[in-house]
């Protein structure tokens, strides 16, 4: 059995409705109690770049002043005016606070226990990881290099039938990285052709 509904009789009907759904939804609680205190309501906002890759989206970091007076960001979002990304980011981007912060159980940001802060280097056949300092790292990482090219350096290679020349080696193969912008990224290239490497990509096209 149909029941015929004028339009006067859905109009009411409809608003009776909707001013019963706003009356229960209220409760007993003031609007003022039931407010959420906004974790970045009277912090600073800093622009930034993010790291992640070359595209060059922004990022709003968001930053008050802790009990030492020193400057600690609580949040990063993507920044709606920037013109690359709109205020969008990628999963990388948007975890881009918590590579060094986290919140502990009262919700204030405290350094990630995580993140490395230091060189960590593993001796072959090792089971464990040792704390180097960058000088020592970068010293070791050069004389690996060089050791490594010099013992595998091919000056001439034999192609259909002849002698050319080629000043490669195929012991050492190169990967970009993506937090390197373009720009590195191009003089990393131009570094690694010139040591003779062939064996060149980046992670960003795996």
């Amino acid at each position: 059995m149909s029941m015929k509904l004028s339009r006067r009789t859905f109009l009411k009907l409809t608003g009776t409705a909707a001013a019963a759904s706003i009356l229960a939804g209220s409760g007993f609680q003031s609007r003022l109690e039931a407010a959420e205190k906004i974790r970045v309501h009277y912090a600073r906002e800093v622009p930034t770049i993010c790291t992640f890759c070359g595209v060059g989206c922004g990022i709003l970091c968001h930053v008050v002043k802790n009990e030492h007076n020193r400057d600690v960001i609580i949040n990063t979002e993507g920044d709606p005016d920037h013109p690359i990304n709109e205020g969008s980011l990628c999963s990388k981007g948007s975890s881009l606070y918590n590579v060094s912060y986290i919140y502990d159980s009262q919700g204030r940001p405290k350094p990630n226990p995580n993140r490395l802060t230091k060189p960590l280097y593993r001796a072959p056949g090792s089971d464990r990881w040792e704390e180097k300092d960058w000088d020592w790292m970068l010293e070791t990482i050069a004389q690996r290099i060089k050791k490594t090219r010099d013992e595998n350096f091919e000056l001439t290679d034999t192609v259909d039938g002849r002698k050319v020349t080629v000043n490669r080696t195929n012991a050492i193969a190169w990967l970009g990285s993506a937090f390197c912008t373009n720009e590195e990224n191009y003089l990393f290239n131009k570094m690694a052709r010139a040591m003779g490497i062939i064996n060149i990509d980046h992670c960003a096209r795996l």
